[in-house]
């Protein structure tokens, strides 16, 4: 099975083949490398851009004007932030034109903690990200839902922010893309280039790809239970699924929802859970304060208000201006697999 670097991948060779994407570009996304991680090896549009954000940025921008389809990567999201004002021209194209022109660009950058990447590479940029009206912001969490968003946000007439898991990128799933040989070792045979001279390497696709989407704005139920609701998105998502499993032994058991798309966000799935369970926790790595859980929260205490038995519970990312390179300093700063478990219990358990 792929792993969600490889999905991505094929799904961008897909969009090229068949959903007329005509640009992917960044720092090091063409050849030979394809992209820090891989994610834009082999593909025939993909080449290297100048080191400069803003310029990436408006470059999408002024494709998608003039009718292409790009694909644009930041490196990391770290390096995001002094395109904030052109990631705003972006956003609001369609509205001040009142609907006369459409931007059909997908921004994709890799996201989080989890790889002991210190301060320039471990900022989770999803709070900042769901406040720039006009754009769609998608996170998987698994291999297929990182080729089916992909697809999905290819196919958007107007801008989608594609965050990637940074710490999940050679995390295999457990169900197969439509198409894909069920043989890892098959797929990397077939899609991975091989190390040193790759001058002469093309890769060998899979013939049977095929459309496969995840709509924009749906979140998933990835496990069903009594007692508690659980939001989360990417890596954390992940570490709430195993504690859920874990605690079920005590008799805990919980609703555990994969959000998927932050924004627009889908009420509909997290009020229906809600107002089943009564209590909810939502868990992220951002830091804690205006952190998009705080969005979800309020969201949820204006539908569910008089559904709940608990307050409302937001466990995130320290309040602390950036993550160190020492595993014992980013552990302390983004939640681990035991504070997850310990935060469930409590809600679960509170009276």
């Amino acid at each position: 099975m792929a792993n969600l670097a490889q999905a991505i991948r094929m799904a961008l060779h897909y969009g090229e083949e068949h959903l007329g994407v005509t640009d992917v570009f960044g720092e090091d996304v063409g050849p030979p490398l394809g992209g820090v991680f891989t994610v834009s090896m082999g593909l025939k549009t993909a080449y290297n851009s100048p080191l400069d954000e803003r310029g990436i940025v408006g470059q999408a921008l002024g494709i998608a004007y003039a009718g292409g389809k790009p694909v644009a990567e930041i490196q990391f999201s770290d390096y995001i932030f002094n395109a904030i004002d052109l990631l705003k021209l972006c956003g609001n194209a369609y509205w001040s034109s009142y609907g006369e022109y459409n931007v059909p660009m997908v921004l994709m950058t890799p996201n989080g903690a989890g790889i002991h990447g210190s301060i320039y590479h471990s900022h989770s940029f999803e709070s900042m990200a769901t406040h720039i009206p006009g754009w769609k912001i998608v996170t998987p969490s698994n291999a297929k839902d990182a080729y089916g968003l992909m697809i999905s946000a290819i196919k958007d007439p107007n801008p989608v922010m594609y965050l990637i898991p940074k710490a999940l990128m050679r995390a295999v799933g457990e169900e197969l893309i439509p198409g894909e040989p069920e043989d890892a070792s098959e797929l990397k045979a077939r899609i991975d280039a091989p190390l040193g001279d790759r001058s002469a390497w093309k890769p060998r696709w899979p013939e049977n790809l095929t459309d496969y989407s995840v709509p924009l704005g749906k979140a998933k139920l990835v496990r069903e239970g009594k007692r508690a609701t659980v939001i989360s998105y990417a890596r954390d998502l992940l570490m709430a699924v195993k504690a859920a499993d874990e605690l079920a032994d005590e008799g805990l058991t919980f609703d555990v929802i994969d959000l998927r798309t932050l924004y627009p966000l889908d009420m509909d799935t997290i009020t229906a859970s809600v107002e089943k369970t009564g209590r909810v926790l939502v868990i992220n790595e951002d830091t804690e304060i205006t952190n998009y859980g705080e969005h979800v929260v309020r969201k949820i205490v204006d539908a569910c208000f008089y559904h709940l038995e608990a307050p409302p519970t937001l466990l995130a990312g320290k309040d602390v201006p950036g993550i160190g390179i020492s595993p014992v300093l980013e552990e302390l700063s983004v939640p681990q697999p035991d504070d997850i478990k310990a935060a469930m219990r409590k809600i679960a358990t509170e009276v």
